[in-house]
């Protein structure tokens, strides 16, 4: 994988390019729904986030048996972040472990690819919650705030469209619900074997980050991880002592000094190459957390931090990976919330936002083999159901 970059790029307008990012967003889709029916109280969030990624190594290791030399795997290591922790909880093995309680706001963060093409997801649940007992208060607002802006912006993120719009109406939203985006956050392009691509969506930026984020228009062809993170609170991140278990190979080049630090670097360009990794997942854990330390003191790896809200703020998390074709977007990943379950004192009066989140977009799911079928038949059907159920 070192030589990706000699790899002319393939995008979407290969439709065989596009049949892998469906699969690689089906796997992720009934991972994600597994784990969700994992999240109960008392359950071990280390125990989720592990069986997260061996449910992801076993269903893309099963596609495409014949071509030996594809890789295939974790593209995002599944995390699980709970109430006012914002992104990347995902503790290694030999880490302090976090039991779920009733009323937890839970984030799971996820995402595998197929042949280095990348489908991500996140979704946000309250442990225990159901139709006798509705989740009110600032956790309503937080969950509703954030699923609604994430609703926005499959409407919004297609072509001719510009990253600032979807900016704003996330920033809206959040107002809406007396809710701040957190500050910074970025979406992505998606490229192969590229989680983190040229062209980025911005949250909630300060006047610094908007002066040097770069404007960009949305065009046809290109995959977008779209992030949406918003806080009860004033949305700023910060560091507390949990220890880092993820990291991300760069494109710096040092030559490492220790015996364990080249041992522990040559693993991760052979398994990873360029995806994010967890420490968990090396058979011997103990030698690759002495390893990594010279790789990120010398930038060859890089660090995604564990962030915090304050204690006693909540957060929430909605994440899909968008296709633009010229036919409409395909919505690779993500799964719809049932809005019955939360009950908010505010809404969203803004006409123009109301007027986005109303319309129909051009959406086409992802189909599976079964009904392929029914689909030829009952396509327009089927982009009205997908858009009734965003509308929700």
């Amino acid at each position: 994988m070192a030589d990706d970059k000699e790899i002319q790029e393939q995008t979407i307008a290969d439709e065989q390019v596009v049949k892998k990012y469906k699969e690689a967003g089906e796997i992720v889709n009934r991972v994600l729904k597994q784990l969700i029916e994992s999240c109960k109280p008392g359950a071990s969030v280390k125990a989720i986030c592990e069986k997260g990624d061996r449910l992801m190594t076993t269903e893309t290791g099963n596609k495409y048996p014949a071509d030996k030399e594809m890789k295939k795997g974790i593209a995002f290591p599944t995390c699980l972040s709970i109430n006012n922790c914002i992104c990347h909880f995902s503790p290694s093995k030999n880490d302090p472990d976090l039991l779920m309680k009733e009323d937890d706001i839970v984030k799971i963060d996820l995402g595998a690819h197929i042949d280095g093409f990348i489908a991500v997801t996140a979704y946000t649940l309250v442990v225990g919650a159901s139709l006798e007992k509705k989740v009110k208060g600032r956790k309503a607002d937080v969950i509703l705030a954030a699923y609604n802006a994430a609703q926005a912006t499959l409407r919004l993120v297609k072509e001719g469209k510009g990253n600032y719009g979807v900016t704003e109406a996330v920033q809206k939203i959040a107002d809406s619900y007396k809710c701040k985006p957190i500050e910074g956050m970025l979406s992505h392009q998606l490229k192969q074997f590229k989680i983190d691509g040229e062209k980025t969506i911005i949250q909630n930026p300060t006047a610094a980050q908007k002066k040097e984020h770069e404007k960009v228009d949305f065009e046809n062809y290109e995959v977008y991880a779209m992030d949406v993170l918003i806080s009860s609170g004033e949305g700023n991140g910060k560091e507390l002592d949990t220890k880092v278990s993820i990291y991300k190979k760069t494109d710096v080049n040092y030559l490492l000094k220790l015996k364990a630090s080249k041992a522990f670097y040559a693993e991760v360009k052979r398994k990873y190459g360029n995806m994010p990794f967890n420490l968990r997942n090396f058979e011997e854990e103990a030698k690759a957390k002495m390893g990594v330390v010279e790789c990120v003191a010398h930038k060859l790896i890089e660090p995604f931090q564990v962030l915090y809200e304050k204690h006693t703020e909540f957060v929430a998390q909605f994440k899909s990976t968008l296709l633009l074709l010229p036919n409409g977007t395909v919505i690779a990943t993500g799964i719809p919330i049932d809005v019955n379950l939360y009950e908010s004192e505010y809404k969203i009066e803004d006409e123009e936002l109301k007027k986005i989140l109303a319309e129909n977009p051009k959406v086409i799911l992802p189909s599976s083999s079964k009904n392929k079928k029914k689909k030829k038949k009952a396509s327009s059907g089927a982009e009205k159901e997908v858009a009734d159920k965003a509308d929700e």
